[in-house]
């Protein structure tokens, strides 16, 4: 299973490609989209659809895992993260592909084990999870790859449920 995390936003749109077989998860790729606050927002949002276009095409994902929204005190940043997410979410079923969503919180724990984990943390575990060598450039880019293992662990859970339920 190759799933594709994403972590909208309107700067930097974080993404990050994983595989998953026989229980072990391997990196693929990731990266961020970033755009210009020099740019009109429409012309801000074409560039993280046509840049997760690009990135579905390059690495055939079998779904994809996205970042919910979460609590914002700006109400301003949270319409335009919304519309971020929103392109994100079009880029994906655009393609056919299924879309998961997780708070968070969820990502956090499924990849720290404790949801309020801070974000030094949450990069730590990732780059253990995909025995990386280096840390991200970006945190986007590092949350975005844990939204992907958020969403394998998930689906583990799922399925060891089920098989319990036969």
């Amino acid at each position: 299973m190759r799933v594709l995390g994403i972590d909208p936003g309107t700067v930097t749109t974080g993404y990050g490609v994983v595989d998953e077989d026989g229980g072990r998860i391997t990196f693929v790729g990731a990266g961020g989209i970033a755009t210009s606050a020099k740019q009109a927002f429409p012309e801000r949002l074409k560039k993280i659809y046509e840049g997760l276009q690009a990135v579905i095409a390059e690495h055939h994902p079998d779904m994809v895992a996205v970042e919910s929204l979460f609590f914002a005190k700006n109400v301003q940043s949270a319409l335009k993260l919304g519309h971020a997410r929103g392109v994100a979410v079009l880029a994906a079923v655009m393609d056919g592909l299924p879309v998961y969503e997780y708070s968070p919180t969820e990502i956090k724990q499924a990849v720290v084990g404790y949801g309020a984990a801070e974000k030094p943390q949450v990069q730590k575990m990732v780059m253990t999870l995909l025995k990386m060598d280096a840390m991200p450039a970006k945190l986007d880019t590092t949350d975005a790859l844990a939204a992907a293992i958020c969403h394998i662990h998930s689906a583990r859970m799922k399925d060891a449920v089920k098989g319990r339920g036969k």
